[in-house]
């Protein structure tokens, strides 16, 4: 259900809105420059509804599943999309000196103890933003390949 609207291209930053958060609470996720490619990709296919990316089907936003069939089905990756999000947190906790508070926050976790969350009321931006960097160099893997937009076209 990402929208344009919520795109900042000049902080390289997506503010997803309150509504949208379990915490419901606005949440800002830094964009790396793989993303910001991928939204220029999209942005050559903008419809007017204003959604990032509409459904091929009907332009609607994309249903719960669409992901999880993109994943399984289509690069034939045993994964969920929260298995993702679980894989993430692996990562930041195994193989990188990133503090818990950082990939929690990059989760949108909500603080649990509400002492703690009185005191700590930034968000770590610039520490998330390399973590976020550091993660998709991660997830490009050592021969910094990615997953094609076009399936039909490797990309190196």
């Amino acid at each position: 259900e990402a929208h344009w609207s919520e795109i900042n291209l000049d902080k390289r930053l997506w503010v997803i809105p309150a509504k949208r958060m379990k915490a419901s609470k606005p949440h800002e996720v830094p964009l790396t420059d793989r993303m910001i490619e991928i939204l220029e990709v999209a942005g050559s296919i903008k419809l007017d509804n204003g959604l990032i990316f509409p459904s091929q089907i009907n332009g609607k936003a994309l249903s719960n599943n669409t992901l999880r069939l993109a994943l399984q089905k289509r690069l034939k990756v045993d994964a969920t999309v929260h298995g993702m999000r679980s894989a993430f947190k692996d990562w930041a906790a195994e193989t990188t000196g990133y503090a818990n508070e950082v990939s929690e926050m990059a989760l949108g976790h909500a603080i649990s103890s509400k002492v703690e969350a009185a005191y700590r009321r930034g968000n770590l931006l610039t520490k998330r933003k390399q973590m976020m960097a550091d993660w998709a160099d991660y997830v490009a893997g050592e021969q910094n390949k990615v997953i094609s937009l076009h399936p039909d076209k490797e990309q190196a």
